[in-house]
């Protein structure tokens, strides 16, 4: 509900391209682990029948369930399901999502939220189980590799640009490695105007890594020098001040892609491109995006070719502000269709209705490789810091 099987061979894909997408048409299972404090049980009880209620009517949301841990009373489990992830992430990331939850705080001391495609289920008629493959499964399996990604997003006040970039690129690293199962592997932080974007890339447990980050006293020294500079004030030391940033900053991994084999030693161009996205189309571009990538990536690869242009690509989407982060194999501006996200003038068009633009009166054609490249050369974002564990 909230913030938070054999497989035979034959199914599985055995191309080397490495996909993880949340924009498909499975459902959704969302598993959420609670540590209740000792003496909150009913008040944790009656804020979840609340929130039950209120996520009953939110579009997209099937079904609910909490659970006892019968050997440790104090962990819960609550399950729900979804008809899809892309619902399930914009309630998850609005403003009504975190009023919702404002009941359990101080009744829980611990969370773990994790989020599954339904692949493969079984039903019970009588006494007979049958199984049923769930709807909008495809064929091949999405393949990971490993890596949990996620960024964060704010604005700073305008003019604080420069101070705060210095800031962002400054720091000292912190320890890579959190635990036996968990290690930090790259930190790449981009600017546009007075916007931020940090995006990290963690081995294991994410959760545990960000919370590890943040005690850090280099990352605390750099959280409270960039506290002057935000548009919007916060506190890290008061919990609710801090959730509540943390919330809003929230930018999720919706699809990524890595394509397989080798890749260059040196040579690596990494971009974060930010979408002039109109009002409401932030759903609509992601979803362009992936499917335009993975056309590309799987044109390069029946053509045969020994150097993959597009080497990955990982599409950031909460709202309407949507972030490709992509890592290529020339630099921005050679292969100007790919680095945008577009293969052809139907997708270009497409993509151009759901973008916004008009720069001074002047409409940019992604049609053409000179409006593409104008296009990049507005999106793409100014790198601050791209840092990479020793063994990335």
């Amino acid at each position: 509900m909230s913030t938070l099987s054999d497989i035979p061979e034959t199914t599985v894909n055995q191309s080397p391209t490495t996909v993880e997408s949340a924009l498909t048409d499975t459902r959704l299972r969302v598993v959420l682990l609670v540590q209740v404090n000792s003496g909150a049980e009913q008040r944790f009880l009656r804020a979840y029948d609340q929130l039950s209620q209120q996520v009953a009517a939110v579009p997209g949301h099937i079904s609910d369930q909490l659970c006892q841990s019968i050997e440790n009373p104090s962990q819960w489990l609550i399950t729900s399901e979804w008809e899809s992830a892309p619902p399930f992430l914009a309630w998850v990331d609005s403003p009504a999502h975190r009023e919702m939850v404002k009941p359990f705080h101080g009744c829980v001391e611990d969370t773990r939220s994790l989020r599954f495609s339904i692949l493969r289920e079984t039903l019970t008629a009588g006494s007979a189980p049958v199984d049923v493959t769930t709807r909008g499964v495809d064929a091949a399996l999405r393949v990971g590799d490993g890596l949990v990604r996620q960024a964060l997003t704010f604005t700073v006040k305008p003019g604080s640009e420069d101070a705060v970039a210095k800031i962002l690129a400054d720091y000292a690293s912190p320890e890579a490695r959190v635990d036996e199962a968990t290690r930090l592997s790259r930190t790449s932080v981009f600017m546009s105007a007075n916007r931020v974007v940090r995006a990290v890339e963690v081995k294991g447990d994410l959760t545990a890594a960000l919370r590890f980050v943040a005690r850090q006293p280099e990352i605390r020294a750099v959280e409270e020098a960039i506290n002057p500079y935000l548009e919007e004030d916060r506190n890290l030391d008061d919990p609710g001040s801090a959730r509540e940033f943390f919330a809003r900053a929230s930018l999720p991994v919706v699809h990524h892609m890595t394509t397989g084999g080798p890749r260059p030693a040196q040579g690596v161009h990494r971009h974060a491109l930010i979408y002039p996205v109109k009002t409401g189309c932030g759903p609509a571009v992601a979803s362009l995006l992936a499917r335009q990538d993975e056309l590309a990536v799987n044109k390069e690869m029946a053509a045969e070719q020994s150097a993959k242009t597009l080497l990955s690509s990982t599409i950031f989407q909460r709202d309407d502000i949507v972030v490709r982060l992509v890592d290529l194999s020339v630099p921005l501006d050679h292969h100007p269709a790919m680095a945008a996200g577009v293969s052809g003038r139907r997708a270009a068009a497409v993509l151009g209705r759901l973008l916004d633009l008009g720069a001074d009166g002047a409409v940019i054609d992604l049609s053409v490789d000179d409006g593409l490249r104008r296009f990049l050369a507005g999106c793409d974002m100014t790198p601050i810091t791209d840092r990479q564990a020793a063994d990335h």
